[in-house]
């Protein structure tokens, strides 16, 4: 081994050797997902005829439990939706934030992202089967539209299968490739 291979191996050693207090690095990953989710949130497009963006930010709820727990998940969620009420644009809606946005078409949206974070949270602590682990996904993001689509059809009156097409259809093909790249984030650091 040259004297610079030795070098590089004693500072990776003393970095691994530095030993952050479980609190901390816990706190450390809700504010990250909390600003993720905000990113998330502002990587948008709309479809046509339709009053609720795309957005990343289902992956990251998802990925928020799986990689947090479901406490530190939902605790991430919670943060970026409390900060988001307090008037931070941090949600999708340009121009609308504080208590309102929660009044809006994608009031419904956040919160199934509660319930998927805890769900996908409190799975990913009982298994470690990879097949189950994505059923857990795509059953989370699906939670997530029917909660979306539920306060869609109390909104605007709609009957069931109006909010579904409204709600849940357009966004299905999108989810499935937001939870297939959320899996293949959590295989890929499950094994390093």
């Amino acid at each position: 081994m040259s004297t610079v291979e030795t070098r590089r191996l004693g500072v990776l050693s003393q970095i691994a050797a530095l030993e952050i207090p479980a609190a901390w690095a816990k706190a450390f990953g809700i504010l990250s997902f909390t600003a993720l989710l905000s990113l998330g949130a502002h990587v948008k497009f709309f479809l046509p005829g339709n009053p609720v963006p795309v957005t990343l930010q289902t992956m990251f709820v998802l990925l928020a439990g799986a990689l947090l727990g479901p406490w530190a998940g939902l605790s991430a969620v919670a943060l970026y939706l409390v900060i988001g009420m307090c008037g931070v644009p941090f949600f999708a809606m340009s121009g609308v934030s504080g208590l309102m946005y929660f009044t809006g078409p994608t009031g419904g949206y956040l919160a199934g992202f509660l319930l998927a974070a805890v769900t996908t949270g409190l799975a990913f602590q009982r298994t470690e089967r990879t097949a189950v682990r994505l059923a857990v996904l795509a059953a989370a993001s699906l939670l997530i539209l029917l909660c979306g689509a539920l306060w869609l059809g109390v909104l605007m009156h709609l009957p069931v299968s109006r909010a579904w097409m409204l709600g849940v259809a357009p966004f299905l093909y999108g989810d499935a490739l937001k939870t297939a790249t959320a899996m293949t984030v959590c295989a890929v650091l499950r094994r390093r």
